[in-house]
């Protein structure tokens, strides 16, 4: 359960900045200041949710896509993000095209270096225990 949620706060942090960045870089890409934090919920929840049907859906019929499968439920994330909230707004093919790759390439890093920032002291203590066990 612990580990669910720091994954579920790893994802709205990646997904916040990931948006902010994208909003950053992109010119067609726009955040409404009042539905930013529901755009993020929303599309962190779809993202946890479709990822794994997403994966199955391409080991079985697309074997191209396994190595995309995080860009392409980005893409499904912001679509449907786009839809149903009122927080992003993504206007133009380019920015179409680059607003997925910006947002996963930034949950990518914040994936990688959130944890070593948020969790340093768990982490700190189970290296402890792990030397402390390894030692006789």
């Amino acid at each position: 359960m612990i580990r669910f949620l720091a994954t579920s706060l790893l994802y709205l942090m990646g997904n916040a900045l990931g948006l902010l960045v994208a909003a950053w870089l992109l010119p067609g890409f726009h955040l409404a200041p009042l539905g930013f934090l529901i755009s993020v919920l929303f599309l962190s929840l779809v993202e946890i949710l479709l990822g794994p049907f997403v994966f199955k859906m391409a080991v079985s019929y697309v074997p191209a896509l396994r190595g995309g499968i995080a860009l392409v439920t980005t893409f499904i994330g912001l679509l449907l993000t786009t839809i149903f909230t009122n927080g992003v707004r993504i206007e133009g093919v380019l920015t179409w095209v680059l607003a997925p790759f910006v947002v996963w390439i930034v949950v990518l890093l914040a994936a990688v270096l959130l944890p070593l920032v948020l969790f340093k002291k768990v982490l700190a203590g189970r290296r402890g225990e792990s030397a402390s066990a390894a030692q006789p």
